[in-house]
């Protein structure tokens, strides 16, 4: 099945804040995977114009716990966010999947966390706190099978990787792939943010940096769910098979 990519530059453009690129990046789609766009209230708007675009399947991105008291700390923002969205698809009248991953290995190369890789220590608000770190990899191809095969709708898939991982044990896995030293220094939440303040990051962003994290300081992210497996009939793919994988490609070189 053909898939039409959509960002905002690019030959197709979408913006979630130009609701006006929304109908020519829908234009004959019959299934579109949504990324929520942090909580943005849109989501709700989105579903309705692909419907009425003709859009017949869609897959939805939340997170892991959303639907848990406390998982993401005292302040319930994040998780009500995300069954906002969850509640947009399930009552869009087409059919719907959705997928709640847990915290996603690519942190570790492509995200937040590479920098701290690169300089050798990592520093976080996470205490020894594991957690059952997921391909970015496996969570597309259930997207893909959702969008493009049948049994699927209707289904809330909890995704995580295959075992629990401890930050310093897995720091361990970056080494042994791409032969650098690292150590995880663990941070107190009020350490975290003053540090990402000292860098120009605004406390309001560090915060939610730090909520985020909650769950693996918590150890609620140590938790191993069998979505990949139900989806796609097969193991999630290890951390370890990811960080051999992202060395191949050039990841965590000076």
């Amino acid at each position: 099945m053909p898939a039409r990519p959509a960002s905002r530059s690019g030959e197709v453009r979408f913006d979630w804040l130009d609701e006006s690129t929304w109908g020519p990046a829908l234009d004959g789609a019959s299934g579109v995977y949504i990324v929520q766009n942090d909580g943005d209230p849109r989501t709700r708007a989105l579903v309705r114009t692909a419907v009425a675009s003709g859009v017949q399947r869609l897959a939805l991105l939340s997170a892991r716990g959303v639907d848990t008291p406390g998982y993401y700390g005292e302040d319930p923002a994040t998780s009500e966010a995300f069954l906002e969205g969850e509640a947009a698809v399930r009552e869009s009248g087409v059919d719907w999947t959705v997928l709640r991953p847990g915290w996603f290995a690519q942190n570790f190369d492509e995200g937040f966390f590479n920098e701290g890789v690169l300089a050798g220590e990592l520093r976080l608000p996470a205490g020894d706190g594991a957690a059952s770190w997921i391909d970015v990899e496996d969570i597309a191809a259930v997207a893909v099978a959702a969008l493009t095969e049948d049994g699927h709708a209707g289904r809330t898939y909890e995704l995580s990787g295959p075992a629990p991982l401890p930050l310093a044990e897995v720091l361990s896995v970056i080494e042994a792939a791409a032969g650098r030293k690292v150590r995880y220094t663990p941070l107190t939440t009020e350490e975290f943010i003053a540090e990402l303040g000292a860098q120009g990051i605004p406390a309001e962003e560090a915060g939610l940096w730090a909520a985020a994290l909650y769950p693996v300081e918590r150890g609620f992210e140590s938790k191993v769910s069998d979505g990949v497996r139900q989806a796609l009939g097969r193991a999630p793919r290890t951390f370890a098979e990811y960080a051999e994988a992202a060395v191949a490609e050039g990841a965590w070189r000076d």
